[in-house]
């Protein structure tokens, strides 16, 4: 615990409260690692599609793990929604509840929330949560459709529901879930494993409020929320009052050509900050909407990647911030809205934060990244197996450089966090196709005295005699820009048979029909240059050209 001040009064010994934080997130990283370890799904266990979290019986975060940031924004707002939904008096010991109604958790409906309470000495002391997105929750197309116009097409739907009671499954429900998926197995199996973190991060809570007692956890937690709040606001307050702002657009919503407008407007005042999305595209008829809860969440993990990065979420970190958005915007979807592919403009609103406040603090921004989840699936049968497949992956590209570094190259967008790409071994062995080559797309980083960080190239062969692609790739129109002098990088690309007589370019597909020998080549963009290129380091750009990341042309 960070000592500094000396006139700040502590509720509980500082000694405790450190060994009590670090109890907290050691526990948060248990639930994370059941979770890894018990799931069906690679899209979880090799790919760590999903997050945790312990909280207290106010909802505020007790302790996280690494996993997808823009999911652990908002999971106490799924805690919240279960409590209107049932009454904190009418929750009981063993309770379990899951949900995917978008418009209450954010995201779209193949990310499952699962919710308990714990209770210690009869009375509830927290909540443990957890997301994971399934491989396929019924929607009209096998995994997600790139092609919906209202969420009815995306799958079922779920308000928080019981699914365990007291203690016992509630065989009923749970059928129901898994009877409304492709991959019935698969799906109650990740939901087992996402029951088993809930109940991993209640033993742990439990153990922790036994060990130190209630009131002596109660009162460290609230000295590590004040703490983070002090930091945060002091964080701030080193920012110079203003206006600040910056626009871009995604290529399009899926179901017309017509881009996607995202307008951030952010306001510093002393030590409070406020983000503003005012003059941001109404809903579209494609997949491009989010809830209210995933607008907030992506808010706050642009605002921490400025604010204060390496200290750990609280209840405490996101006290200083407000975030506001026109009501039937793409920020505040509304039924029937679709709302597949939430996360697009969301990305591009968290590079657009960095932007707008970059000339205030330059010495903590960076130029955009590549932006998008830039996903790739394969449906079809295996024959192998004659099992019907359905592979998805994220792919990774280019980030912006800053002040004094050279941009990451080939890492997953900033939504997806502690993501991982599916390594070839385990890609080759589940699926009928074969990864012909994978490595860095040279060339594809803005110039600038700092390099931005290089795209990746992916390329596909199928193997089986019939199958399904499905392509949403992004920011084509607007790829990854440069900051003070740096330029923009070089966007992305996907080539289906390149070099030969029937070869397409396509970054939107919805069930495009390949077959045996077929090449899908997926070329993804790079991050943005820093800073003026003649000002590089020409020890650093011979490196460059001898590493291979800028050709000699």
């Amino acid at each position: 615990m960070n000592l500094e001040n000396s006139n700040v009064t502590y509720l509980e010994n500082p000694i405790t409260t450190e060994i009590i934080r670090n109890a907290l997130n050691s526990a948060a990283q248990e639930m994370n690692q059941s979770l890894f370890r018990s799931a069906y799904s690679p899209v979880i266990y090799e790919m760590k599609d999903c997050s945790v979290g312990l909280f207290d019986a106010e909802t505020n975060a007790l302790g996280q793990s690494a996993g997808l940031p823009i999911f652990l924004g908002n999971l106490e707002v799924c805690i919240e929604g279960t409590l209107e939904a049932f009454g904190r008096e009418n929750l009981r010991e063993g309770d379990v509840f899951a949900m995917n109604d978008s418009y209450l958790t954010g995201t779209h409906l193949n990310d499952i929330t699962v919710v308990s309470p714990i209770f210690f000495d009869g009375k509830i002391a927290g909540f443990t949560a957890n997301r994971a997105h399934w491989l396929d929750v019924g929607s009209k197309d096998p995994g997600m459709p790139m092609d919906s116009t209202e969420i009815y097409q995306e799958g079922f739907r779920l308000g928080p529901t019981k699914i365990i009671d007291a203690g016992v499954p509630r065989h009923d429900v749970i059928d129901f879930i898994g009877r409304n998926s492709r991959f019935h197995r698969a799906a109650l199996g990740d939901l087992n494993a996402q029951i088993s973190a809930c109940r991993t991060g209640e033993k742990r809570l439990q153990a922790i409020l036994k060990r130190f007692g209630p009131e002596t956890v109660t009162r460290a937690c609230q000295d590590v929320f004040a703490q983070s709040e002090r930091i945060a606001r002091r964080s701030i307050k080193d920012i110079a009052d203003g206006v600040y702002e910056a626009e871009g657009t995604l290529d399009s919503d899926g179901y017309s050509d017509e881009p996607v407008l995202v307008k951030v407007k952010v306001v510093i005042a002393g030590d409070e900050m406020s983000i503003d999305l005012d003059g941001s595209s109404a809903m579209r008829k494609g997949g491009t909407n989010c809830g209210w809860a995933q607008t907030v969440s992506a808010c706050r993990v642009a605002y921490k990647a400025l604010i204060c990065p390496d200290s750990p979420v609280t209840g405490g970190t996101f006290k200083p911030l407000t975030v506001k958005a026109p009501p039937k915007s793409i920020f505040t979807a509304e039924e029937p809205a679709g709302v597949a592919w939430y996360f697009s403009h969301l990305g591009l609103l968290i590079d657009l934060v960095v932007k707008a406040l970059a000339p205030a603090i330059p010495e903590r921004a960076a130029a955009a990244h590549y932006g998008d989840s830039m996903v790739i699936t394969f449906t079809g049968t295996d024959p192998r197996t004659t099992a019907p497949f359905l592979s998805v992956e994220a792919t990774v590209g280019g980030w912006g450089s800053s002040q004094g570094s050279d941009g990451q190259d080939a890492l997953i967008n900033n939504v997806n966090g502690d993501f991982k790409n599916l390594p070839v071994e385990v890609f080759e062995n589940k699926y009928p196709l074969t990864l012909l080559r994978y490595g860095l797309r040279p060339d594809t980083g803005g110039r600038g005295a700092f390099r931005g960080g290089l795209g990746a190239f992916r390329e596909y062969l199928v193997d089986t005699g019939e199958c399904y692609l499905y392509l949403w790739w992004e920011r084509s129109r607007t790829p990854a820009w440069g900051l003070l002098g740096g330029e923009a990088a070089v966007g992305p690309q996907v080539v289906i048979n390149p070099g030969g007589d029937n070869e397409r370019c396509m970054l939107k597909v919805n069930g495009l029909k390949l077959t045996r020998g077929d090449v899908v080549s997926c070329r993804t963009g790079g991050g943005g240059g820093f800073g003026e290129p003649f000002m590089r380091d020409p020890e650093k750009a011979r490196e460059d050209i001898i590493n291979g990341y800028v050709t000699r042309a």
